[in-house]
């Protein structure tokens, strides 16, 4: 892209005072609005913004505009059909870990799934049980209603069994958990979620995952170990199971075993041939059939003393009001679970409307998931999220928008008042087998610890000292150490707001970053610099990606012909419309593919059959690193990942005043590849500005200008 370049410059200019100085360049001067201004726009209500307001609070509105029956019902049924068998099988797992009875599990995949429907901005998300969030409920029911001893003095509990005072106390804090993510929601708070960064988040699950899998080991082995909570409670629970291992249960040890070396195998192939199933198989509910109809032929519950589902009623339970005084006892508890819930939900979310290019608004997010689980809360439900594994298959069996989700809870809602009967002789030793499967991919992200260490000593002991917090302090505690990097985040991210504007010439864009780069300011970064820019370099690369791919097959079929070269023309009078298959979106998101193509497609004509392209008013981007002391793993790959978008869109980029020591961190993180290259990096502005003008040689400044424009850039201020 670049050639190296043995030009020299020297630069002359006359003595300037301040006074001078301001004289020949005058000072920018940017209007700030009063309070007052702020205070009446806030509440000057018109017809636009009332419906913008509308459309804000009910995102259904808004997608349901666009909904497409022919092409995307079809797609939407297969998911929900799909993702509602999942999502049952998971309800009744999950709620083991809540340390209550498996049916209410299924309350969170019908209840918060219908409020998120009409509130939620995601598309692909299933929301319902996650097990982390369910562990840490389980924790706070088994303080308050522990298995051997009194329950805790609450005066809701009287005339209660253990079952219904655990019912409440869960029930009580997911309500409580919906009120604070809608508090937060409704005081536009969701750009908390920016100071979790990814080494923390997966360290934190990692532990989680940790806690999660020794939760399930007393069903595995058919053991009956009390509730412990509380730091060194997952000591403790280890040294109940041990002792008691000579009683474990030969039948829960063995179709455990079997359960999970099945759904192993199965879900290997399902990602090795993903591309070729249409939908991937369902063995977590192959094997939940035939593990019910195993047990109910031998018996298993009466015969070997297997510990099974049991009666599901076939009826929705009333609605109960929460308790205050739990609220009290478990508001601690409840804003880290309010925290956790939200943060996983809006990441997953977060990557598939990346994928596929829309938007989704984190304070919008909050009030949903607050508003689901109170109307969740009251109907009973588990504190509700969303997990990966489910929203996967709701999003790669087709799934195009939370209709997929509506009829998932259908699915749910007719296991509960239909055929819940025929899960009773289900071994809770399947279930257990089930959640530890899932939990591979939280597991696996312990192989990331050398990588950090050898490439982000800092990154790799924050990793390793927040999954240690909360594997033996709790994950209450360990979230307690996640957030203390909060106050550092606050401080750095305030200065990067301070952003500076200089002289550019035509076709150039200079922007400056006067602060480190890390995993809290990232996003902000990337936002500004597309602000500044003036356009999305990735959804310029989609648009240019379907456009070429659009010409190619007009060529094909002879509706586009050569008339000159590198000139086209087209025979069809009516413009091609856009597929709305987002199946190849990867593919939109790679470089253009001009292969094939026998002509040169000039991006800024006008293109035959009414194609549009936005175009693109620059030719250059200059990052002025001088400023920028320290950048992390998660920034490096972020950053990595919005020069390329700018590349591919035929922009080049260039870096200038970069601190060695950040240089060669890019160069052992091999940040370094053959879309970028170590020849973008110049000492100064006025290096790379010598080196694009010669590039890019000016059309209609003349060479006088051209020296006093460089001038200005160098010391021009605002």
């Amino acid at each position: 892209m670049l050639r190296p370049s043995t030009q020299r410059y020297s630069v002359t200019r006359p003595l300037y005072s301040e006074d001078t100085f301001e004289d020949e360049h005058a000072k920018v001067y940017r209007k700030h609005k009063r309070l007052l201004d702020h205070f009446i726009q806030y509440f000057t209500c018109t017809s636009e913004r009332a419906k913008n307001t509308a459309v804000s609070l009910l995102p259904i509105i808004g997608w349901m505009k666009i909904y497409s029956i022919k092409d995307w019902l079809l797609n939407d049924i297969v998911s929900g059909v799909s993702t509602g068998l999942v999502a049952v099988l998971q309800g009744l797992a999950y709620s083991l870990l809540a340390s209550i009875s498996p049916w209410y599990g299924l309350y969170a995949a019908f209840f918060p799934v219908i409020m998120y429907f009409f509130l939620g901005t995601s598309r692909h998300i299933s929301v319902g049980a996650f097990p982390v969030l369910s562990l840490m409920v389980g924790a706070v029911v088994t303080r308050l209603v522990p298995d051997e001893g009194l329950p805790a003095n609450i005066t809701a509990f009287e005339g209660l069994t253990k079952d219904e005072q655990r019912i409440l106390v869960s029930a009580s804090l997911t309500f409580l958990v919906g009120l604070f993510q809608l508090g937060m929601g409704l005081l536009q708070v969701g750009f908390i979620v920016m100071y979790l960064s990814d080494t923390l988040i997966s360290g934190f699950t990692t532990a989680a995952a940790v806690h999660i899998l020794v939760s399930q080991l007393k069903f595995v082995l058919g053991l009956t170990v009390p509730g412990f909570s509380g730091p060194l409670s997952i000591i403790y629970t280890l040294k109940s199971l041990f002792t008691q291992i000579t009683s474990t249960n030969i039948h829960d040890l063995v179709t455990s075993i079997v359960v999970m070396v099945m759904v192993l195998g199965v879900k290997e192939i399902n990602d090795r041939f993903k591309s070729k199933l249409p939908v991937p198989i369902p063995i977590e509910v192959i094997m939940t059939v035939i593990a019910c109809g195993v047990s109910y032929a031998f018996n298993f519950s009466e015969n070997h003393g297997v510990d099974v589902v049991g009666k599901i009623p076939n009826t929705f339970e009333s609605p109960i009001a929460p308790s205050l005084q739990v609220f009290q006892m478990t508001a601690v508890e409840a804003f880290p679970i309010a925290i956790v819930g939200f943060s996983v939900a809006f990441a997953v979310a977060k990557v598939y409307s990346v994928k596929h290019d829309y938007l989704i608004d984190g304070n919008q997010e909050l009030i949903a998931f607050g508003a689901s689980n109170i109307f969740g809360g009251a109907f009973k439900s588990l504190a509700a999220s969303t997990a990966l594994s489910r929203s996967a298959v709701q999003e790669s069996t087709g799934g195009k928008t939370q209709i997929a989700g509506l009829l998932s809870a259908l699915i749910v809602l007719v296991v509960i008042l239909g055929i819940g009967f025929l899960l009773e002789p289900l071994p809770k030793s399947v279930l257990g087998a089930v959640v530890i499967v899932n939990l591979k991919g939280m597991l696996m992200q312990v192989v990331t610890v050398p990588y950090l260490w050898k490439k982000d000593r800092p990154d790799c002991i924050v990793w390793v000292g927040t999954c240690l917090a909360a594997i033996f302090l709790g994950l209450d505690l360990g979230l307690a150490v996640v957030l203390t990097d909060l106050q550092f985040a606050l401080a750095l991210f305030s200065v990067f707001l301070n952003l500076r504007q200089i002289y550019e010439p035509e076709g150039v864009k200079i922007f400056r970053i006067p602060s480190p780069i890390f995993f809290a300011n990232i996003d902000f970064f990337r936002d500004k610099l597309k602000d500044a820019v003036g356009f999305n370099p990735l959804r310029i690369l989609r648009k240019r990606n379907k456009a070429v791919k659009k010409i190619k097959k007009m060529i094909k079929k002879g509706e586009l012909t050569l008339t000159s070269e590198f000139q086209i023309n087209a025979t069809c009078s009516m413009p091609i419309e856009e597929s709305e298959d987002e199946s190849n979106m990867e593919d939109l998101d790679k470089p253009t593919d001009y292969s094939d193509l026998p002509i040169q497609v000039n991006w800024s004509a006008d293109l035959p059959a009414n194609i549009r392209v936005p175009p693109v008013n620059i030719h250059s981007l200059i990052l002025d690193f001088s400023g920028v002391s320290f950048l992390d793993i998660s920034a490096l790959k972020g950053l990595k990942a919005a020069l390329k978008e700018f590349i591919r869109v035929s922009v080049d980029v260039y870096i200038v005043g970069c601190d060695p020591y950040i240089i060669e961190k890019l160069r052992n993180c091999k940040f370094f590849d053959d879309e970028i290259k170590t020849s973008i990096f110049f000492l100064t502005i006025h290096d790379a500005m010598l080196f694009i003008h010669e590039s890019h040689p000016p059309k209609t400044v003349s060479e006088e200008k051209f020296s006093v424009g460089l001038i200005c850039f160098i010391f021009c201020r605002t």
